[in-house]
């Protein structure tokens, strides 16, 4: 007996697009609400004035000598005219990281609070990172036609497992002397998830938002398949004519954007250092003469 699965998943994708167009006409709208608006506010940065952000941000999060690296990186990206592009890419990038932080944080909290959540959500997860990552432009492009919203909803499905499986560990990797010292000074439940389980388990949320980033990123560029824009289309130009050179370029613009934006969300998980320090940094010898002073 043959079970032909295929079939069936055409008839439930037929039933959606025949009994709830207006719900994904919503839905559709108010992603492409975010998503342009995050758009046109990153493209309307003159490129100086992106780079001098960019700059500021690596100087004060994370050191002086990447801060100049990030200046040099996409001072080249806009030699290579791709800087409105990556733009596009990031306003992609952020959108589709904020859903997937809206959807996946709620749902790793659930999940660590219920054994029974974590049964059902855990196979689902398992699904949506295994699943290659092409077959989620299909249900997307059907459900929303092209453009950068599927692709917003392409990247949300294919990078929200991290930031929730990350949650879900964080918080139960709280030890259990800070739950009995919160349930001993008398916390609620809710007192005790947002100031005792959630601030002891952000590096470990930080590390899943981190991977979010990236995914998200790497899936932006797939997405071009079906008109997301931004960088992607230069790398499936150069596919397409088989342009080496394009090519290249499109995936050298691609590795700088995740290089900074790893860079600077890992550093989210860190004490912030005040913005002088990265020129004046105390050596070794000196921070011990100062502490033992």
């Amino acid at each position: 007996m043959n079970f032909d699965i295929g079939n069936g998943v055409d008839a439930a994708v037929n039933y959606v697009l025949d009994n709830f167009s207006p719900v994904l006409d919503a839905i559709a709208a108010v992603i492409g609400f975010v998503t342009g608006n995050i758009q046109n506010a990153l493209v309307a940065i003159p490129m100086p004035v992106g780079i001098a952000i960019f700059v500021a941000l690596s100087l004060w999060r994370v050191s002086f000598s990447f801060g100049v690296l990030t200046g040099a990186a996409l001072w080249l990206v806009h030699q290579m005219g791709l800087w409105g592009a990556m733009m596009e890419t990031l306003s992609l990038v952020i959108a589709s990281t904020l859903m997937a932080i809206l959807i996946g944080l709620p749902l790793g909290i659930a999940m660590a609070r219920k054994d029974t959540v974590a049964a059902i959500v855990r196979p689902i997860l398992d699904l949506m990172q295994t699943m290659p990552a092409f077959v989620y432009l299909i249900p997307a492009a059907m459900f929303f036609g092209l453009g950068a919203v599927p692709g917003a909803i392409a990247t949300v499905i294919f990078a929200m497992p991290p930031v929730v499986r990350l949650t879900n560990l964080g918080i139960r990797q709280v030890h259990a002397e800070f739950i009995e010292a919160g349930n001993a000074f008398g916390c609620t439940s809710r007192q005790l998830l947002f100031k005792v389980q959630l601030p002891n388990a952000m590096p470990s949320i930080m590390a899943g938002i981190n991977q979010t980033i990236m995914l998200s990123l790497s899936m932006v560029v797939i997405a071009s398949m079906i008109g997301a824009g931004g960088i992607g289309n230069t790398v499936l130009t150069g596919i397409q004519r088989l342009d080496v050179g394009t090519g290249f370029e499109g995936g050298l613009a691609v590795v700088i954007l995740a290089v900074i934006l790893d860079r600077l969300t890992q550093s989210l998980g860190k004490p912030r250092a005040a913005f002088w320090s990265v020129f004046f940094k105390k050596t070794e010898r000196e921070e011990m003469a100062t502490a033992t002073a």
